[in-house]
């Protein structure tokens, strides 16, 4: 049995109600909790409870007394009315609080995951959301086939990859091939490792660590590797692979310490681990000068804006209905945010600059001249660089001076703005800032309030709480010159 098989039997997914009801168990058990990943899944369950309720009902109606914990007193005593199956409400309910299971990152909130995973994809087979659960959820267990399978299943139902999964899965399959090269490489060097390779990996393993603790790096030797070749045979979860791999490497590295004659091979095998690692970590990058893209500084970017009228274009259902496309086609330059769908007549049919959250992939293979992406986490932002720019659909691509513009340019801190900013957020403060443009104008923000209009992969996104909309919104008004329905001038 693999892992995740062994989680399942304790789990047991697949039926609605009892995923309801471990969920409701596993609610009480977080009562008192400090850990902020569980209070914010506590509170995640908390909303799950309550769309429960109200889909347990045929019509809409206001939770029962008590709110929550009725519902948890109900829920574990089986008392609750049986589902007659999963509405989009629970449905998104239950995804919410599997993606703040998966963070807390503990065992018993990953076999929770487990259970709504298996329970989201018995009720909906084809569930895009639901595969790419169990896609990431199985790749954080380490089953690494099962994992690409799901991963494989979530594209086949889609057309617009915006989560990168393609790159995930050519990242994981270039790593998988570069880790069985090394374990190829090491067969040839030591050849005696295929006599353990069958036997009891414990056992081995111990077997060799004490030889090697003996001095016996001859006999330790060929019983390490045999035990990382048992390993793989066995599909093992790939972090228990790494980590033995580490260990040998280690020791090997440690008994070859001034032994020239040694170095070439152990350079070899270092240089394959290495390599593997990181494709695992960052993915491959197929073409590190991304086309030939150009790098714009903060300096480069105000030149390119100087002198010109610019319009900021929301991803609002007003804007899908504002019939204003010649207008926006009108401006010097055309900005659009994140996952901005396009109808000519509506919209406009240009973007000249596309300004994207890291996380996100929507429209990165759109052709523009500029693209602009934003991320708090160096680290996490070039990241997303490497697996989600595509070569030649930019000119000119913003550098690390243009990664975060409020809170790096502008030193605004979270004592300052304690809410995340949004991507369009960012590029109107650096819009503002640079104050170049004789014609800065918003288009179609109402922050909201006439809904979210993007691409239709994206339509299922919440809009998420993590931003400060209020103070965005007050911010804009404090420096508009003019307000209409549509437009919003600053300038």
């Amino acid at each position: 049995m693999t892992r995740v098989q062994n989680r399942r039997a304790r789990a047991r997914g697949g039926e609605l109600d009892d995923c309801l009801r471990a969920c409701a168990a596993h609610s009480g058990k977080l009562v008192g909790s400090i850990d902020r990943r569980r209070v914010e899944l506590a509170e995640q369950l908390r909303k799950l409870l309550v769309a429960w309720g109200m889909s347990a009902t045929s019509a809409p109606a206001p939770a029962p007394a008590g709110g929550a914990t009725a519902l948890l007193k109900r829920a574990v005593k089986g008392a609750a009315t049986p589902s007659t199956g999963i509405d989009n409400a629970l449905l998104d309910a239950l995804l919410a609080v599997a993606n703040k299971a998966m963070e807390c990152g503990y065992d018993d909130e990953l076999n929770l995951a487990l259970v709504i995973s298996d329970t989201v994809l018995a009720e909906r087979k084809n569930s895009r959301a639901g595969w790419r659960l169990r896609a990431r959820l199985l790749e954080a267990l380490g089953e690494e086939t099962e994992a690409l399978e799901a991963y494989e299943r979530y594209l086949s139902l889609t057309t617009d990859d915006g989560f990168g999964v393609a790159a995930r899965i050519g990242g994981m399959k270039a790593a998988a091939r570069r880790e069985g090269e090394l374990l190829e490489l090491l067969k040839r060097q030591v050849p005696r490792a295929q006599e353990f390779a069958r036997g009891p990996v414990t056992e081995v393993w111990a077997e060799g660590l004490a030889r090697h603790a003996a001095g016996d790096w001859a006999g330790a030797e060929p019983r390490l590797v045999g035990a990382l070749l048992t390993l793989a045979a066995d599909d093992a979860p790939v972090g228990d692979r790494q980590d033995l791999l580490s260990q040998y490497l280690d020791l090997r590295t440690g008994v070859s310490h001034g032994d020239l004659a040694a170095l070439p091979a152990l350079t070899e095998v270092l240089a394959l681990y290495a390599e593997q690692r990181r494709i695992r970590a960052r993915g491959p990058v197929v073409d590190p000068t991304i086309g030939g893209v150009q790098w714009l500084t903060l300096g480069e970017f105000r030149n390119q804006i100087a002198g010109k009228s610019i319009c900021l274009i929301a991803n609002s259902g007003r804007v899908g209905a504002s019939s204003m496309g010649a207008e926006i086609d009108a401006y010097d330059l055309v900005v659009r945010f994140n996952s901005y769908k396009i109808d000519a007549k509506n919209t406009g049919s240009r973007t000249d600059i596309h300004t994207t959250i890291h996380k996100h992939g929507f429209n990165w293979d759109k052709p523009v001249t500029t693209r602009l992406v934003f991320g708090g986490i160096s680290g996490d932002w070039k990241y997303s660089l490497r697996n989600r720019l595509v070569p030649g659909a930019q000119q000119y691509l913003g550098d690390e001076t243009l990664r975060w513009p409020l809170r790096n340019i502008g030193q605004i801190g979270a004592d300052r703005w304690s809410g995340i900013p949004t991507t369009g957020f960012n590029m109107l403060w650096l819009l503002d800032f640079l104050d170049v443009s004789p014609t800065l104008d918003l288009i179609g923000f109402d922050f909201y309030e006439s809904g979210a209009y993007r691409v239709p992969e994206a339509m299922k996104l919440a809009i998420t709480s993590v931003h400060e909309y209020t103070s965005e919104k007050e911010w804009v008004m404090q420096r508009a010159q003019s307000v209409t329905d549509m437009r919003i001038s600053l300038r």
